[in-house]
């Protein structure tokens, strides 16, 4: 929204307090999940979705390429971060912050944690619960901070010869890895690519830092409780982390 410059109004969805479960927000998204966009009436889940609608409601200030070839580049990244990046994010943030939180306030009886997100369905609920209970040794933890790096590697190659992702222009491809390298970032792991481990992906980062939409869109919204409490957790794991990958 904001590198297309268009103004919008942002509800705060609070998914460590369930609020995701609530009548109200399942009546607007049944798979209980953010971030939704509600337009003129019409209601758009999913992030890629909800860019894709954006850039074709308003096609003043593109966020896509001109080109074809570059076009589907940038998709190659967008349906990377649908098919594996998410999930891999969802599952580092459980496992290095998120279940100290939930098990400090209390996780309660699997049978509780079930119900109280049932129409995640039973699987996503079990493993979410194996992720808060086990952490770091709960089954394909590991596969999933692997696969966050391997991805970090390939974006090292993808910048070898242009400063953006996807060329010289800033892009929706650069958009849809921003909030997942900047999702470590605020788990203090940063050590993936900091120490000249992956050079190009610093100097990436330190754009996207650098522009006028980076504060409203990852730091302004977000409660500075949470963010220093991610930021403990992850810099508790880190060590664990760092040792795997090494």
């Amino acid at each position: 929204m904001a590198e297309k410059r268009l103004p919008w109004t942002g509800r705060y969805v609070d998914i460590l307090r369930g609020e995701q479960f609530r009548p109200e927000f399942l009546a607007i998204n049944p798979k209980a999940v953010v971030p939704v966009l509600v337009h003129d009436g019409t209601i758009i889940p999913e992030s890629t979705v909800i860019c894709e609608y954006v850039e074709d409601a308003f096609p003043a200030h593109p966020i896509y390429p001109d080109s074809a070839r570059e076009r589907a580049l940038v998709r190659l990244w967008t349906k990377a971060v649908d098919e594996e990046l998410h999930p891999a994010c969802s599952a580092i943030t459980y496992i290095v912050s998120h279940r100290h939180t939930i098990l400090r306030n209390g996780a309660g009886s699997f049978e509780e944690f079930l119900k109280g997100g049932a129409h995640e369905g039973v699987a996503a609920r079990t493993l979410k619960w194996q992720w808060i209970q086990h952490g770091m040794a709960a089954p394909g933890a590991a596969e999933k901070i692997k696969l966050y790096d391997d991805y970090l590697h390939r974006m090292e190659q993808s910048l070898r010869g242009s400063t953006w992702l996807v060329g010289e222009r800033f892009s929706m491809a650069d958009i849809a890895m921003a909030p997942y390298v900047n999702r470590l970032s605020a788990l203090a792991m940063e050590g993936l690519w900091t120490g000249g481990r992956l050079p190009r992906v610093e100097e990436w980062f330190a754009r996207i830092a650098a522009r006028d939409s980076f504060f409203p869109a990852f730091v302004e919204w977000m409660p500075a409780d949470l963010a220093a409490e991610m930021r403990a957790n992850g810099e508790r794991s880190w060590p664990e982390v760092r040792a795997l990958l090494q």
